[in-house]
């Protein structure tokens, strides 16, 4: 019975394909430095990639900047949009007197509302 069994893999433990005809890119360090924790990163990128300005900080989480010749990159934020809140988008609406008006007339109707709940569900003795 030992001759018809069948020998297997692991599964995952090994590849079956081999780097024969492979050619890797080359690649090139690049120093981030975070001002927070003054720790520095290096990271690995091929010479054709576009290098980010920022990477994120493998020890605190922050954002590092790219170091060139020992000096770190300047980092162009003109062209961020900063978030805009929901009661910013709100006032590109209305005014602050309609809004005032409008919560009004709802917590008025909310009121009324909750007056007829009330009513209606009132045990009596």
């Amino acid at each position: 019975m030992a001759d018809r069994s069948l020998r297997g893999m692991r599964l995952g433990a090994q590849s079956l394909q081999s780097e024969e005809g492979v050619v890797f890119a080359d690649r090139a360090e690049y120093t981030y430095r975070c001002e927070h924790c003054s720790r520095e990163t290096v990271m690995v990128f091929s010479t054709e990639a576009e290098i980010p300005e920022t990477w994120e900080c493998r020890n605190c989480a922050r954002e590092a900047t790219l170091l060139v010749d020992s000096k770190p990159v300047e980092v162009d934020r003109s062209a961020e949009k900063t978030g805009r809140t929901h009661w910013d988008m709100l006032l590109e609406r209305r005014t602050r007197a309609e809004l005032e008006e409008l919560l009004e007339e709802r917590l008025a109707y909310l009121r009324a509302r909750r007056g007829e709940a009330r009513d209606e569900h009132k045990i009596g003795a």
